[in-house]
């Protein structure tokens, strides 16, 4: 990698200002990397047997701890002083980004190493029950669509120096009807990652999680004495992992929109083939990028295919709209199919292709009405996005793009 980018390539180690937080940052980040190195040889089984016990134990801890606000399904409330910890957050994103990557080099501030951007199909199914059908879904059709998936952030480091989170961003092409922003007229965003619940409960949560991260050492976040999340911090331990292929994991929206007016869904993206890839080199260093080239590996053998579920809420307590690290129980709940997003065969890792994800805005608030995002989370999500996009290619010289599926690699220009 260009060292030129900046000293956002690779793994930073803490710079909180107290050497022994420091220390202590770097210690438990050295043995999350270590497990990730034999995290393979056993985490299959455990998954098995424990994951989704664990996760509802940790989901009814978390609950206990919650008071009813007596909202309705589907019914938002904002959160006192919502504006002023928004606004923290991108100070928080713009600080970091600027911190680093050099111009010309700006990556963004989450979602941040590109394993890769493939070309796609969303196909919705034509046995979407009636009460689903609204939006995207109201219709059997196909529509084209780019998917980029993606690591943690907010750094660019090699694959098994990462926490082992992974993120699937899928835009749909040629989806008619007025958007929720203007800046993009004629594509749907949807966005999983590899764990139910999103990383805090709420934007003020958020906040605090971004400050301790511009100093390297998001533990502090986690674990604090003052207002500790050590339970949010055990619902994503489950989930995160050493991934073995971006194309072999499940992915989750882990917070809420609308299905059409008075309804709110989650939904998810689930690989098909059960089959999965081995780490090479484990419990010694794999390549960098190993995902990516895991990714290049299945996809010039064969078309993959992911399952798109949603989940409707059915309890406005047990399937919270403004709590996001609260997860929906399947129980009360199942995940109904309603479409397949297939990636066909094809050779994507190209330097060009790969740069083609800078150009590339995703944003939960393009999208048509009938798929409003809900809570604070998203409220937050559509500034933000937004901001740090003109931000990155601002910084890069790049102009905002808005893909038609024509796109070609490698060489490919996007117009002024």
């Amino acid at each position: 990698m260009d060292r030129r980018g900046g000293p956002g390539f690779g793994m930073p180690l803490a710079d909180t200002g107290n050497p022994v937080l420091d220390a202590i940052s770097n210690a438990l980040l050295g043995l999350v990397q270590a497990e990730r190195r034999v995290d393979p040889f056993f985490r299959p089984w455990f998954d098995a047997l424990f994951r989704e016990r664990l996760s509802q134990w940790v989901t009814d801890l978390i609950n206990a701890k919650r008071t009813d606000d007596g909202l309705h399904l589907a019914e938002e409330r904002e959160l006192p002083n919502e504006e002023k910890y928004l606004q923290d957050i991108i100070d928080s994103f713009n600080a970091q980004m600027r911190r680093l990557w050099n111009p010309g080099y700006f990556e963004r501030g989450g979602n941040t190493k590109t394993h890769g951007v493939v070309r796609a199909e969303f196909r919705v199914r034509d046995d979407v029950p009636a009460h689903m059908r609204h939006g995207i879904l109201a219709t059997p059709r196909t529509f084209p669509a780019w998917v980029r998936y993606s690591g943690p952030g907010p750094v660019w480091s090699a694959d098994i120096d990462d926490i082992g989170f992974l993120s699937m961003a899928v835009k749909l092409i040629d989806v008619p009807g007025p958007k929720l922003m203007d800046d993009e007229r004629f594509t749907q965003d949807l966005f999983g990652t590899c764990a139910p619940t999103f990383v805090t409960p709420d934007t003020r949560a958020n906040a605090a999680l971004q400050r301790w991260s511009y100093v390297n050492a998001p533990v502090f976040y986690f674990f604090n004495v003052r207002e500790p999340h050590v339970l949010d911090a055990i619902m994503n331990s489950l989930w995160t992992r050493t991934q073995t292929s971006p194309l072999e994991c499940d992915y989750f929206s882990t917070v809420p929109y609308l299905l059409g007016e008075g309804q709110a869904m989650k939904y998810s993206f689930h690989p098909r083939a059960s089959s999965r890839s081995s780490v090479p080199g484990l419990p010694g260093r794999p390549p960098a990028d190993y995902l990516r080239l895991a990714m290049a590996s299945t996809l010039g053998r064969r078309d993959v295919e992911f399952d798109v579920c949603v989940q409707l809420q059915t309890d406005p307590f047990l399937m919270p709209i403004e709590n996001a690290a609260v997860m929906w129980p399947t129980r009360l709940s199942p995940r109904v199919p309603v479409a397949v997003i297939r990636i066909p065969r094809q050779s994507f890792d190209s330097p060009e292709q790969i740069a083609f994800a800078r150009v590339l805005s995703y944003n939960p608030w393009h999208c048509l009405p009938e798929h409003r995002p809900l809570g604070n989370i998203s409220r937050a999500r559509k500034r933000l996005y937004w901001e740090m996009s003109r931000l990155r290619q601002q910084m890069n010289g790049l102009a905002h793009y808005e893909p038609n599926g024509s796109e070609s690699f490698p060489g490919f220009v996007p117009p002024d």
